[in-house]
């Protein structure tokens, strides 16, 4: 945000696509420092916690035993208060009347959870809310998390959508994504670069999957036979270090739009992971 000219404390909130680690990490440390909520469905909060606050899994045998450890301690520390209450009475009251009256006793910091935030407040896809001046309209995307949206913001007559991390362009983001003034989408992989990157088999499977990311060739396809055209703006991103170039994904969406005279004047631009891209006038 500095880099692009603009102060992070004039924000008034965070929205968020998936609990994925690289739309959601330092989420918590962002949040409390600048004091505003998070926007998020109830899917992707519980998700989210999870996995910032790992569990220990164990047996049912090993359960008893901790258990069994930790009813045995709390009775040890009842029976010590017991004996020590006396004691600890008289020293209290001692205590507090060397303070003297004006004296407050301040509670004990709590413990420190990491899945504190300021505020959440939960959205459902499908509903729009309202985040100051701007109208916010989530829709669910075909992707492997927990509940993932993506988002078209409307704002002074300018509608601008977002849609990444998504295996495929179902009918209800085709719907979402006419008549923006401004679109950001996906154009993850080169599919012959990632064949043959150093991804393991798995990793693979899962980005070609439904769920997975859009290809180069799979954004150039939407841009060329569904997209209706009507933005100022095109934006290729999310484009993968390992397993795409930017002139791979250029050249696939310029061929798409090349090819219908209807589209010829959306402007293409390809968003960079380490800097951010000029500012957009509408």
């Amino acid at each position: 945000m500095k880099l692009a000219g603009e102060a992070p404390e004039t924000l008034d909130a965070i929205v968020i696509t998936h609990e994925h680690t690289d739309h959601i990490h330092g989420l918590a440390v962002t949040a409390r420092k600048l004091g505003i909520p998070v926007y998020l469905t109830e899917g992707t909060h519980r998700a989210w916690m999870r996995w910032i606050s790992p569990r220990r899994q164990m047996t049912y045998a090993q359960w008893l035993e901790r258990c069994r450890k930790e009813a045995a301690e709390r009775q040890a520390e009842a029976e010590a208060g017991l004996c020590e209450a006396g004691g600890e009475a008289e020293e209290a009251e001692s205590e507090v009347a060397a303070a003297g009256a004006d004296s407050v006793m301040e509670p004990a910091a709590p413990a420190k959870d990491p899945t504190w935030l300021p505020s959440v407040e939960y959205f459902q896809a499908g509903q729009a809310f309202q985040i100051g001046d701007i109208a916010v309209s989530p829709f669910t995307i075909p992707h492997d998390a927990a509940d993932p949206v993506g988002f078209v913001f409307r704002a002074e007559g300018v509608r601008m959508a977002v849609a990444t991390d998504l295996g495929y362009v179902p009918p209800n983001v085709k719907a979402q994504l006419k008549g923006v003034d401004l679109l950001l989408l996906e154009s993850n992989h080169d599919l012959e670069m990632l064949r043959d990157g150093p991804y393991p088999w798995s990793v693979k499977q899962r980005v070609l999957s439904r769920v997975g990311h859009l290809s180069n060739e799979a954004a150039a396809d939407f841009l060329e036979n569904q997209y209706d055209g009507q933005a100022a703006y095109v934006i290729l991103a999310h484009l993968s270090e390992s397993n795409n170039l930017p002139e791979l994904a250029r050249v696939a969406a310029e061929r798409a739009l090349n090819g219908r005279a209807s589209l010829l004047a959306n402007r293409l631009l390809l968003a960079a992971q380490h800097e951010p891209l000029s500012s957009i006038y509408l």
